[in-house]
């Protein structure tokens, strides 16, 4: 059963930094794709950026050049990196990972950015 546990969420001030960590219970190249996901109060899940198992790489517009996905493929590890944080990144972030059609999901981890 794939297994995705994310965590450093909390609370931080607008402006500062937190990085996510997202570990998973099998090779990270074992899927297709993954990401991480956000979702607000009263919102619908959207994306905030996905890695291919080829590296390719995509951001949402409202994170470019704030936000940053990395991976340590050894710890079979996922990281969001994100910077210059905002009141409106306030949400749930959430792992995410699919192969041959499935899509997998952590539990989340609560991130709120205060004034």
């Amino acid at each position: 059963q794939v297994q995705l546990v994310e965590s450093g969420g909390g609370l931080v001030q607008a402006g500062g930094s937190l990085r996510l960590s997202c570990a998973t219970s099998e090779s990270i190249f074992s899927f297709e794709k993954m990401g991480w996901y956000r979702q607000a109060p009263g919102k619908q899940r959207e994306l905030v950026t996905t890695i291919t198992r080829g590296g390719i790489i995509h951001y949402a517009d409202s994170v470019k050049g704030r936000f940053t996905i990395s991976r340590d493929n050894a710890d079979n590890t996922v990281y969001l990196e994100m910077n210059s944080l905002k009141l409106e990144d306030t949400a749930v972030y959430y792992c995410g990972s699919s192969r041959y059609g499935v899509n997998y999901w952590g539990q989340g981890t609560q991130v709120t950015v205060s004034s």
